[in-house]
C-alpha cells in the first residue's frame, strides 16, 4: 500500500499569515500526526495579499520593492517583481501591497478617504524598469475610489465642475465631472495589462462593491450609500468619456472599483483570478496524484464560494474524485454552501473563543494543531475501515 499522498493548497489568512506560512503550518501539523505521508505544499494566491510573491515564486522570478504612497497617504514599501521563464518582460504586482486593507490602521479605516494612488506608482515603477506586460492582482483592498488615485498617479486628471482635481478617496467621486486622459503615461498604450480579480464583483447595482465590502473596510451604513453614489457617478462619467458601461461589468467592482478604472482608463483585460494563476501552476496535475487535499482561508462563508481559493481547489478536486478538507480561522453559518463546491468537511483553527488579536497572534500554532488533530482523526477512521474490511474478509 502506498503512503498517503496529501496536497496542501491554501490561501493566506488576510492581515495575518501569507499562504506560504499557512501551508507550512498545515504541513507541520500533518507530519506530527504521521511521518509516512507524502506531502506537497502548494500555497496559492487569488489576487490579494501575496499574489505577486506567489507568481514570482512559481516562475523563479525576481522580487523587487518600491516605496509608494499608501492608502492613507503614508509611505509604504510595496513588493512586486518580474516573472521568470518568460520571453517578454512581465511585471507582476498586487494592489494589496500598495493599497491593501492591512495597510490601513484600525483607527483610520475609512474608504471615503483611502486611495489607490500607490497602485499607479507601482505601475509606473514597472514601466520604468522595462515592463512590456503587467499582471495586476486585485484583492484585499482597503479602498473604494474606483481606481481614481491609480489613474492620477499615471497622469490622468479627475476633475470636478470647476476644473480642479477631486479629493482623494471614494468620497471624491461624488464631485467627478470630467476625466482628462491627455496626460496619461504614453507607455500604457503599448503595454499589455492583465488583471486577476473576483469576476463576481460589480461596480454598481444592488450588489455593488461598496454595499458588499464597504462595512469591512470601515464604512458606516450612511458612508456606504455615499460611496455607492460616488461609484455610480464614476460609471456615468466613464460612459461619457470612454463609451464604456462599467456599471455591471464582471470584475469591475474588484478592489473597490479598481477593476473598472484599470479596464476603462488603461485598457486592461479583466480575468477570473485563478485563470491567471493556472497559467503558471498546473494544480490539476498535483490533485490527480493526491489521496487527500487540505485547503484553508482566514474566514469561510458564502463569499468563499465566489471564486476564492477553497472553492477553486474544492471544485477541481471533486472532478477528480479527491476529498478536500478546509481549515479556517472563522466559520460562519452560511459556510455550509462550500459543501456544494467540493469541500467534504471544514474545521475552525481557533480552539476556543478569544479576542481577534489573540487569534491572529497565535494563528500559525492554531493551524498546526488543528491540522494535526484533523489528520489524527482521519488516521483513526482509516484504521477502523481497515479493521472492518479484515473482519468481513475473515
Amino acid at each position: 500500500m502506498h503512503s498517503l499522498r496529501i496536497v496542501i493548497a491554501p490561501s493566506g489568512f488576510k492581515e495575518c499569515l501569507r499562504a506560504e506560512e499557512v501551508a507550512a503550518a498545515i504541513g507541520r501539523g500533518i507530519r506530527r500526526a504521521t511521518a509516512t505521508a507524502e506531502i506537497v505544499e502548494l500555497p496559492l494566491a487569488d489576487g490579494g495579499e501575496g499574489f505577486a510573491r506567489t507568481l514570482i515564486r512559481l516562475t523563479a522570478g525576481s522580487l523587487r520593492s518600491t516605496t509608494v504612497r499608501g492608502p492613507v497617504g503614508q509611505p509604504v514599501t510595496a513588493n512586486w517583481g518580474f516573472l521568470g521563464g518568460t520571453t517578454e518582460a512581465t511585471a507582476v504586482i498586487d494592489m494589496a501591497s500598495a493599497a491593501g486593507l492591512a495597510l490601513v490602521p484600525q483607527g483610520e479605516r475609512d474608504p471615503r478617504r483611502t486611495t489607490t494612488y500607490g497602485v499607479g506608482q507601482l505601475i509606473h515603477a514597472a514601466l520604468d524598469s522595462g515592463a512590456t506586460r503587467i499582471i495586476i492582482g486585485c484583492g484585499d483592498s482597503g479602498t473604494n475610489d474606483g481606481g481614481a488615485g491609480m489613474a492620477q498617479a499615471l497622469g490622468i486628471r479627475m476633475l470636478d465642475r470647476t476644473g480642479r482635481e477631486i479629493r482623494p478617496g471614494g468620497i471624491g467621486l461624488l464631485d467627478l465631472a470630467t476625466i482628462d486622459r491627455s496626460g496619461l503615461d504614453p507607455r500604457i498604450a503599448t503595454t499589455q495589462i492583465d488583471v486577476a480579480c473576483n469576476i463576481h464583483n460589480v461596480l454598481c447595482g444592488p450588489r455593488g462593491v461598496a454595499r458588499v465590502y464597504g462595512a469591512q473596510k470601515g464604512a458606516s451604513p450612511q458612508d456606504i450609500e455615499h460611496l455607492q453614489g460616488g461609484l455610480e457617478r464614476f460609471a456615468a462619467v466613464i460612459r461619457n468619456a470612454c463609451g464604456i458601461d462599467m456599471r455591471e461589468m464582471p470584475g469591475g467592482g474588484a478592489s473597490g472599483g479598481l477593476g473598472a478604472g484599470l479596464h476603462a482608463l488603461l485598457g486592461a483585460a479583466l480575468h477570473p483570478r485563478y485563470e491567471i494563476v493556472s497559467r503558471y501552476l498546473d494544480l490539476d496535475a498535483h490533485l490527480e496524484m493526491a489521496d487527500l487535499v487540505f485547503t484553508a482561508e482566514g474566514g469561510l462563508d458564502r463569499q468563499s464560494a465566489c471564486g476564492k481559493i477553497p472553492s477553486e481547489v474544492g471544485q477541481r478536486a471533486r472532478r477528480l474524485g479527491v476529498p478536500v478538507i478546509a481549515l479556517a480561522g472563522t466559520i460562519r453559518d452560511d459556510a455550509e454552501v462550500m459543501r456544494e463546491h467540493g469541500i467534504a468537511a471544514y474545521f475552525s483553527t481557533v480552539p476556543a473563543p478569544c479576542a481577534l488579536n489573540v487569534a491572529m497572534a497565535e494563528a500559525a500554532t492554531q493551524i498546526e494543531r488543528c491540522a494535526e488533530n484533523v489528520m489524527r482523526t482521519i488516521l483513526v477512521s482509516m484504521t477502523i475501515s481497515a479493521g472492518v474490511r479484515n473482519r468481513i474478509a475473515a
